[in-house]
């Protein structure tokens, strides 16, 4: 029986690898793309032997060409830290305008099915407690994460476009804070960062006085709310996450224990626009995608912690702290 043919941009990053590992796995043929601005080839030479698995070097804000069928295409190209979007705002908002128009066009000219990326942070700094996704969000457009959050919006109003007037078969997945192994320990984001200074003996920085709370989903949760949702027939935006809020204070605190070191937490100013709550209702995912996550906190920061103490030392440099935020 011929393969099932799933394309996902992005595959050389965090999520993207781990998707590629998914369907590799569910005996699809995966062709994986990215231009690694911000993904690293090590998350997938795993599999570049096999010969189900293709990778092509591209840049989705060009023209995509595929050859034959595709029945599947999952976006999830796009830079996803703080400090990627200080480095490189218009690639930010380039790869979710024309990268989604694109893959749109494609997934279009394919008769393909599309599921995108979105994220939490279209809710931006919510006044909704917690976040559904019949929430239309606070956000500030000029603001230093306008240019992430906007990108999202926008793909998601582009996304519902195309299905609305193409008729495209499509999903908008809402993806909430995650972690895991191939995390770039030096992304800027919390939970890296404090495992990152933990690990270099630095104190941990906490920005504002801790009692912004955030959801931390374990990656494999993530990657099984995603496959469901995908192969449902639900098109409207549907949140996937951990609803098992904490504080960033606490949160630190749990760092702290787990590595056993010594040192303080050290509190600085809060960013701008730095979101007070973050917490996903997963309602909708339970009910149309029988899904929830399973995996505790306590024992996902054990394996993703297992997997930053294998990293070399050089990978363990000092961010600067401007670079260091509580997303």
């Amino acid at each position: 029986m011929e393969r099932k043919k799933v394309l996902i941009t992005g595959a050389a990053g965090f999520l993207g690898s781990h998707l590629c590992d998914r369907f590799i796995k569910e005996g699809y043929q995966v062709i994986a793309m990215d231009n690694l601005i911000t993904g690293d080839m090590r998350n997938i030479e795993h599999l570049l032997g096999f010969e189900q698995f293709e990778f092509i070097h591209h840049d989705i804000t060009k023209h995509i060409e595929i050859q034959g069928k595709l029945d599947y295409i999952l976006h999830f190209a796009s830079p996803a830290s703080p400090i990627d979007y200080l480095k490189i705002p218009i690639q930010t908002l380039k790869v979710g305008a024309l990268g989604t128009h694109n893959c749109l066009g494609l997934a279009k000219a394919k008769k393909a099915r599309i599921l995108v990326a979105s994220t939490s942070e279209v809710y931006g700094d919510p006044q909704v407690h917690p976040q559904n996704e019949d929430y239309w969000g606070n956000v500030n457009p000029v603001g230093p994460r306008g240019v992430y959050d906007e990108a999202k919006r926008f793909m998601e109003s582009i996304t519902m476009a195309y299905h609305n007037f193409h008729g495209l078969d499509s999903r908008i997945a809402r993806i909430f804070n995650t972690y895991g192994p191939r995390m770039r320990l030096n992304d800027g984001r919390a939970l890296p960062a404090f495992i990152g200074q933990a690990l270099r003996g630095e104190d941990i920085t906490v920005f504002g006085d801790g009692s912004q709370t955030r959801s931390f989903c374990f990656v494999d949760d993530l990657i099984e709310g995603i496959y469901r949702l995908l192969l449902s027939n639900y098109h409207l935006p549907v949140n996937i996450g951990n609803p098992d809020e904490i504080s960033l204070k606490a949160f630190a605190e749990e760092i702290l224990a787990l590595t056993g070191n010594k040192v303080k937490i050290v509190y600085r100013p809060l960013p701008v626009d730095d979101p007070r709550q973050r917490q996903p209702d997963i309602t909708r995912a339970k009910n149309i995608l029988g899904w929830e996550p399973k995996i505790k906190r306590k024992e996902g920061l054990k394996i993703t912690y297992d997997y930053f103490n294998t990293l070399p030392s050089e990978e363990l440099t000092k961010l600067p702290k401007e670079f260091i935020s509580n997303k």
